[in-house]
């Protein structure tokens, strides 16, 4: 099935579904997904984001002016993470936590807005690697239309731009405890620095960027055609000086480059299961 057909399946679906809360993140996937949901259902589509600090802020400021931009009903709330001690202590199943505790509000204002189906903008790309999110999902019952439309990222992202929208080629991004290692406790303090450094790296244009965070050391993943240029002395002592103000003490370069899911390589199998 072409992707155009794909997406012809997929407003079948939201029209099908008659109301939607859309979890809207201003990701490519969730902005893309938000977009045909209100082509499709006018008022009857809204959006619903969770603003906290283990988000970039950038990210809140374009939802909002997305929304803004589209005449789209949003509902912004605060989700306090580090209040959950089970989260904040970053066991293997922190994202299983954390969503299930993010989206249980969101059918909570969803409800409230007699909203009848809360929609997430996981696709078929989403199926791979360790994502214990994805079954507290599942546990909620909230619908995944761009895996029921069988869509992929790169599909998403040709959609996206056949329809004019700006995120088309954003850069994938995930929550700032993402970049954490399993079993180090996670802070407001850690976060600000994640936070701090990965806008550090975007202003210096790079597109795709992680910075992975080893208590005090930073380990930075960016595409490997873009190591020649970090690496040139003028940009590379900035990067350096500016890190050790935001509190790291050692700034390193992963060779193998940027990457989603680093921080599961080092998981055993076992680890992976029993959520």
């Amino acid at each position: 099935m072409n992707f155009n057909l794909k997406h012809e399946k997929l407003k079948a679906y939201l029209k099908e579904l008659g109301s939607v809360a859309v979890a809207f993140s201003s990701g490519v996937d969730s902005t893309f997904l938000l977009k045909t949901a209100h082509d499709v259902l006018g008022d009857k589509a809204i959006a619903i984001t969770a603003s906290s600090n283990i988000f970039p802020q950038h990210e809140i400021k374009e939802a909002a002016n997305f929304c803004k931009n589209e005449n789209i009903r949003q509902v912004i709330f605060i989700v306090e993470a580090l209040e959950l001690d089970e989260f904040k202590n970053n066991p293997p199943n922190r994202c299983y936590i954390c969503k299930r505790n993010i989206f249980t509000k969101i059918k909570e204002i969803a409800a409230k807005n007699n909203i009848a189906y809360v929609v997430e903008g996981s696709n078929m790309d989403d199926n791979g690697d360790y994502r214990p999110g994805m079954q507290a999902i599942a546990e909620l019952d909230i619908k995944s239309p761009l895996r029921y439309a069988q869509l992929y990222k790169s599909e998403i992202r040709e959609l996206s731009k056949k329809i004019g929208l700006p995120t088309w080629d954003k850069p994938s991004f995930a929550c700032l405890a993402s970049r954490f290692v399993y079993g180090e406790t996670i802070t407001e303090q850690k976060l600000a620095m994640v936070d701090k450094a990965e806008q550090l790296l975007i202003d210096k244009g790079f597109n795709q960027v992680r910075v992975r965070i080893h208590d005090k050391i930073a380990r930075i993943e960016i595409l490997p055609t873009d190591f020649e240029r970090l690496i040139k002395p003028d940009l590379r002592e900035e990067i350096v000086d500016n890190f050790k103000k935001y509190g790291f003490d050692y700034i390193s370069l992963d060779l193998q480059g940027y990457r989603t899911g680093s921080m599961n390589e080092a998981l055993k199998p076992e680890s992976r299961h029993g959520i």
